[in-house]
């Protein structure tokens, strides 16, 4: 399966000529290179998924690794090395398949949604290097491969989020994403070498093989502060995942990387850079489930904790893309408390199937809800809710499209967001009660939030439009990743996912929990029956039901000031405490030095400049007084 080399290597080529290029050419054709050359990527994942699950991929019953692709890049000792190259598995080319029809999706509406932008063409080579990014991620053999990978989706996000960059918001946006998660990243960093300096390792096959044993083993009876080293190792790793994939109290980067284009928070939010800390903890599930189960248990808590915080400030949010925003939070939190409530072993290991399901079916609706409230903000111009609404007679394409969207992140039945959900849930069920009955509540809020943005855009009241600016229905080129989005929301929740992908490898039979089933439609009906009551028409009890909740109101509509409590942490703690010092220490200690240095070269150049003046009789005068104690030393000695 070498040509699966072809899915990583074509985006960056395209990068590189729209990037080089782009500026020659018509923007229109950098947009049908790109999309062109993303379908071909595309093409070849849906290739390599079906040769892999179907025909290669079982070895004995059990699902098999497989590497086409691996050549040494740095070598450090005898067993230290970075490598580069490609890892097929389950999970791999699960998100190989997620992240190409996603990023098609994105690069054919963008053709519509980004006519007549400036940069055009360099909105297009972004596009393409962050895919690149995502898929080189998703494939590395190695834990070093995917940092590197990792630190370019980084850039990629940095350089997209803050693509309308004579804006200042979208340029302040841009670099809070890149520096929050930069700080996430050392800590990823100092994982990684903490890691491969005990287990000898970048190697992913080596550190999870055999039931992580060259961790376990490597790394026993290493403590510090009271904590095995495996521990720390295992909690810093995840604190690089943490920041990716925004969860608190790192989440505060991602409402505002809305300030990018549309289509860009559909492919960051679906497919790329928020569900790579997911990705991290499942390519680590059995080191983390061996070597360090306390760190397991705290991700389990951090993910219920942020699914919750992130639903209830998202029910206040009045601008679309920011309620989304807050609902990815939120759902990522969801895979991430499912993989730390998972075991190991068959359908003990539901956990870690659910949360891989979850983040497959997530990455079609999430895009779709993204996509479609792009249609929207390209048909009236705003992102806030108060100047939408009665959209539906207008907008029929993207009010059919929006509603299955947010049927299937409610969890009704038979929408994809129903099966994948609920096998959280069941999972939470079986292992961690408590977290469970967090995670219901989360259904039940995140079905009422989605419903109230969908009938304050699409019906609420009679509210009508002045002729020449009424909404219209977004173009085919538009509409149709819409449709398609629509579909897939629709039927992937079919697909026998647990056959497919299992955390030991081995597929197992899932099954409909009624129980779970019975309570987490429940719930979300009720949460869709108070959000049409409440939103459906015009009405002002909302504003009752938030005037009579005071200050809890303001404070979830301000985010619960979480980006306050940072600022003022990095300006009276960072900035005082540890940059202040470090700025002294670098104008008095490093620059002083060579200051001093250079001033003493100065003083000692100046005073013996005068040997080299030019003048013949000094010259002379030194050559017969040289000569004269030369002779006198000659004789003395």
């Amino acid at each position: 399966m070498e040509y699966s080399l072809l899915i990583i290597v074509t985006p960056f080529i395209l990068f590189l000529l729209l990037g080089l290029l782009g500026g020659k050419m018509k923007p229109g054709l950098a947009g049908i290179l790109g999309t062109l050359g993303m379908a071909f990527c595309a093409i070849l994942a849906y290739s390599v998924a079906f040769q892999y699950f179907f025909q290669i991929g079982k070895v004995n019953g059990a699902w098999n690794e497989i590497i086409p692709v691996n050549f040494e890049w740095l070598r450090f000792t005898d067993k230290l090395h970075i490598d580069l190259g490609i890892l097929l598995d389950p999970i791999s080319v699960m998100m190989l398949v997620v992240i190409t029809t996603v990023s098609l999706m994105v690069h054919i509406y963008s053709l519509g949604y980004m006519k007549g932008e400036t940069g055009f063409q360099r909105y297009y080579a972004f596009l393409s290097l962050f895919s690149f990014s995502m898929l080189g991620l998703v494939v590395a053999t190695n834990i070093f491969q995917m940092y590197i990978f990792w630190e370019l989706v980084g850039v990629s996000s940095y350089s997209l989020i803050g693509f309308y960059y004579t804006k200042p918001s979208a340029v302040a946006a841009s670099k809070k994403a890149f520096i929050v998660t930069r700080f996430a990243d050392l800590g990823f960093l100092v994982g990684i070498l903490i890691l491969s300096y005990y287990t000898g390792t970048f190697d992913f096959g080596s550190l999870t093989a055999g039931n992580a044993t060259l961790v376990t083993t490597s790394m026993a009876g290493g403590t510090f502060m009271g904590l095995s080293v495996a521990t720390w190792a295992m909690a810093l790793i995840f604190m690089g995942g943490a920041g990716k994939s925004a969860m608190f109290p790192l989440h505060i980067w991602l409402p505002d990387a809305m300030e990018g284009p549309t289509p860009v928070s559909a492919l960051i939010h679906a497919a790329t850079m928020v569900v790579a800390g997911v990705y991290l903890v499942a390519r680590l599930f059995p080191v983390y489930f061996f070597a360090a189960p306390d760190v397991l248990q705290m991700i389990a808590w951090i993910g219920a904790f942020t699914a919750l915080f992130a639903a209830v400030i998202a029910i206040t949010q009045t601008d679309i893309k920011r309620v989304l925003a807050f609902s990815t939070i939120s759902q990522i939190a969801y895979m991430m408390a499912a993989l730390g409530v998972s075991q190991y072993e068959g359908h003990a290991g539901l956990g870690y199937m659910a949360s891989m399901f979850h983040l497959f079916t997530h990455a079609f609706f999430k895009a779709l809800l993204f996509l479609g409230a792009g249609s929207v903000i390209h048909a009236v111009h705003s992102n806030e809710m108060s100047h939408m609404g009665n959209l539906k007679k207008y907008m029929p394409i993207t009010h059919i499209t929006f509603l299955i969207a947010c049927l299937a992140i409610a969890g009704i039945w038979p929408f994809s967001g129903f099966f994948s959900k609920d096998e959280i849930l069941a999972a939470a069920m079986e292992n961690n009660p408590a977290i469970f009955w967090v995670l219901w509540v989360v259904a039940g809020l995140t079905a009422f939030y989605m419903f109230r943005l969908y009938f304050r855009i699409f019906w609420n009241g009679n509210r009508e439009y002045k002729e020449g600016h009424k909404p219209h229905e977004s173009p085919m080129v538009m509409a149709v990743p819409l449709i398609i989005l629509a579909v897939f929301s629709v039927f992937t929740g079919f697909i026998p996912f647990s056959e497919l992908i299992s955390a030991d490898g081995i597929g197992f039979h899932m099954h409909i929990n009624m129980l779970v089933a019975s309570l987490s439609v429940g719930v979300a009906i009720v949460g869709i029956v108070i959000a049409a009551v409440l939103y459906m028409k015009n009405s002002d009890k909302p504003a009752h039901i938030a005037q009579s909740m005071g200050g809890l109101y303001k404070a979830t509509l301000n985010k619960f000031y979480i980006d306050e409590v940072w600022m003022w942490f990095t300006k009276t703690v960072v900035f005082k405490f540890i940059c202040m010092p470090i700025a002294w220490f670098d104008k008095h200690i490093v620059d002083g030095s060579m200051n001093g240095i250079a001033w003493t070269t100065q003083k000692i150049s100046a005073s013996i400049k005068g040997l080299q003046s030019g003048q013949i009789q000094f010259y002379s005068w030194v050559f017969i007084l040289g000569s004269v104690i030369i002779a006198a030393l000659v004789l003395f000695l």
